[in-house]
């Protein structure tokens, strides 16, 4: 009994590990597209356990190895064992190599717009921001489309760069702000940034 549910598992993580894969390998392909635009850009933080992260990728790899090379010998266990191996290999492609690729994108300011700590936000996008300053400091940016914010850590030594890239990019009308209430004229949209 215990022996049929192992491999249903491992196929239902390898389902769910094969869906984050395919998002990071489409952030990974949409980056290297664009990080010839980049205009201010800079390496995000590292995941907390990052370490042990790595560490789980080379324990997936050589279970890996063992389950295909050491374990099964004939055509009828590779098939019965094909659901452990997807759950594995899926698992160990996302640890090993997808999750440090996504820590390699560039996050920050791009031609046509801003790479986020959730992904990229064209400029024309972009509804409305705000600076978050404490402990880090954040960019929030909102979407006029949707009822979304998304936030991007700016490191100190890049603050001032940004906020200068930014008020440019409102000046030249690539970013439209929202606006709300009643207007009288007398607002600058480069003061938001």
């Amino acid at each position: 009994m215990a022996a049929d549910v192992a491999p249903r598992i491992l196929l239902l993580l390898g389902i769910g590990f094969l869906i984050a894969n395919v998002r990071i390998a489409l952030e990974a392909v949409k980056f290297f597209r664009r990080r010839a635009s980049a205009v201010l850009i800079w390496n995000g933080p590292k995941p907390r356990y990052y370490g042990l992260q790595l560490g789980l990728g080379v324990v997936l790899g050589l279970l890996l190895f063992y389950d295909m090379f050491v374990i099964l010998r004939s055509a009828a266990q590779w098939l019965h064992a094909a659901p452990q191996l997807f759950g594995v290999g899926m698992m160990f492609l996302y640890y090993a190599y997808l999750m440090p690729m996504s820590v390699r994108i560039g996050k920050g300011f791009y031609a046509d717009g801003i790479w986020s700590e959730s992904g990229f936000v064209p400029y024309w996008k972009i509804g409305a921001v705000s600076w978050r300053e404490g402990e880090e400091i954040a960019l929030v940016i909102v979407s006029r489309l949707r009822n979304l914010a998304r936030r991007l850590v700016v490191p100190g030594v890049h603050y001032a760069a940004a906020r200068r890239l930014l008020r440019d990019k409102i000046a030249a009308h690539d970013i439209q702000l929202m606006r709300t209430g009643l207007e009288l004229g007398a607002h600058d949209d480069r003061d938001d940034a």
